[in-house]
């Protein structure tokens, strides 16, 4: 590695979602001040969850206030249908395109032809077989981390980024810039997840 990327520890506090596998406190909000965009552009989840449930008020969130870190214009993507997810599907096939948002939808010109990619994507699978079989959909569909950043790398646009919570420090495709590598805790005897933010190259 020719260059340091960010590099920080962020303990935080514990979920207050009653969701197993749910983001500590303040989490969100952070990932996506590094994601690098504005308040307004669509943000992928990938292997969501419940994400949304953690603007609900009986989570502590204030009635109106949307969670901060999940944009008006952010979309879902989960294999669980009670997730509700904009987009249901296994993570493991390619992502969907960056859709209409109010009507219009924002693309970016690459090699002379118009692409419709996402200008960041957020992953957060669950972190291991075992922890997979926490969720209704079980074991069976656990994606592998490589097969997520191909996908991502595959959907998001160039110089946009990816950011993936896992157990993992992820070795990413050659097409991507490590941009920040962040350890993350909510408190003592707790295991650290890290938050690895990569950048796309321009072509």
């Amino acid at each position: 590695m020719s260059y340091r990327p960010i590099c920080d520890v962020w303990i935080l506090g514990r979920p207050k979602v009653p969701y197993y596998g749910s983001f500590p406190c303040g989490f969100l909000q952070r990932a996506r001040d590094l994601l690098g965009v504005h308040p307004l552009d669509p943000v992928l989840h990938v292997c969501s969850g419940m994400v949304r449930a953690y603007g609900d008020p009986a989570n502590g969130v204030v009635p109106g206030r949307s969670v901060a870190g999940f944009g008006i214009n952010d979309r879902t993507l989960d294999i669980d249908p009670e997730c509700k997810p904009d987009f249901l599907q296994d993570a493991r096939e390619p992502f969907p395109d960056l859709p209409f948002i109010d009507g219009q939808r924002r693309g970016t010109i690459v090699n002379g032809e118009t692409v419709f990619h996402w200008p960041a994507i957020l992953i957060d699978r669950p972190y291991t077989e075992e922890d997979a079989t926490h969720y209704r959909c079980g074991s069976d569909v656990f994606p592998a981390m490589g097969v997520l950043l191909k996908n991502a790398t595959e959907a998001v646009r160039p110089g946009g980024r990816i950011g993936v919570l896992d157990y993992l420090f992820p070795r990413p495709p050659a097409t991507l810039r490590l941009v920040a590598k962040i350890s993350v805790n909510h408190g003592y005897n707790n295991r650290d997840r890290c938050y690895t933010v990569f950048e796309k190259e321009m072509p």
